[in-house]
């Protein structure tokens, strides 16, 4: 009945050349993928994407408990690679820690790697913190010996296409995700 039709882009790299291992502005530094940080993923995930458009299109992003199931699935695809999955942590607060970026990463066929759910929370965006995420991915998919990555990203999300398109991804294909806006 009130379906909107959303247009998204799948978007790719390859791989193959040089790259640095990438670094966080002061104040911050990545954290490595452990099973026992599902749910400070899930967190970040939750506080990046709430009110965002996203979270409409992709109704898990709009609750933590929703955001918990999709970390334990992403967690539980064969191909998940630990290696581009990363939380960025603010360490500039003492004797607490603050999650604020999170990117997770999984090898969909023998030559592709697949970037999930890049998000910084509020607070912390406008730092570069998403760049240096999808960076820290693609470098993951390198070192774990996969030649290309992809993504896919709603076009409505300008500032993620831009980042995108600096970092060297290039449109392979547009998509259409169908939302009932009456039922969201």
């Amino acid at each position: 009945m009130g379906l909107t039709y959303f247009k998204r882009h799948r978007m790719e790299i390859c791989l193959l050349a040089a790259r640095p291992e990438p670094r966080l502005p002061e104040g911050y530094r990545f954290v490595p993928w452990s099973e026992a940080l599902l749910a400070d993923h899930a967190e970040v995930k939750y506080h990046s994407f709430r009110g965002e458009l996203d979270a409409t299109l992709f109704e898990c992003l709009s609750t933590f408990d929703g955001c918990v199931e999709l970390m334990q699935e992403i967690a539980a695809r064969p191909g998940f690679c630990p290696a581009a999955t990363w939380l960025v942590e603010y360490v500039e607060l003492p004797h607490k820690r603050e999650f604020c970026g999170c990117v997770q990463g999984v090898q969909t066929a023998p030559q592709y790697g697949a970037i999930q759910n890049v998000g910084v929370t509020p607070f912390h965006r406008g730092r570069g913190l998403g760049r240096k995420l999808i960076e820290a991915s693609l470098w993951g998919f390198k070192s774990a010996g996969i030649p290309r990555a992809y993504l896919e990203v709603t076009t409505q999300n300008r500032t993620a296409v831009r980042i995108y398109d600096r970092l060297g991804f290039r449109r392979t294909k547009t998509l259409y995700k169908a939302v009932d806006l009456a039922y969201s």
